[in-house]
């Protein structure tokens, strides 16, 4: 049996497009909490949204999904860096 914890992975996410003032941090947060994710999101004063996430690869992707499918969200670009995981790590929070 894998050891659930040697699957989660955590990223660091930067979003551009028209993703400040339309319910993003919300509904990451919301879709973060369905999904079982940590981490936390962050309107940058550049105008993009920065996100921390950690969990399963696959729950992270559907996030994505949810967050691009949105109808007000336009994500136009993510630039993704892998981080460590940080133990004891237990909601995901709007900063």
């Amino acid at each position: 049996m894998k050891n659930f914890i040697s699957e989660k992975i955590r990223q660091q996410l930067r979003f551009r497009g028209r993703v400040q003032g339309v319910g993003f941090r919300f509904t990451a947060q919301y879709t973060a909490e369905q999904l079982g994710l940590t981490g936390w999101v962050y309107n940058d004063y550049d105008g993009s949204v920065l996100m921390e996430i950690q969990g399963r690869p696959e729950s992270i992707k559907k996030m994505i999904e949810r967050l691009d499918s949105d109808r007000f969200i336009r994500i136009e670009t993510i630039e993704k860096t892998e981080l460590p995981l940080v133990e004891h790590e237990v909601s995901f929070y709007v900063r």
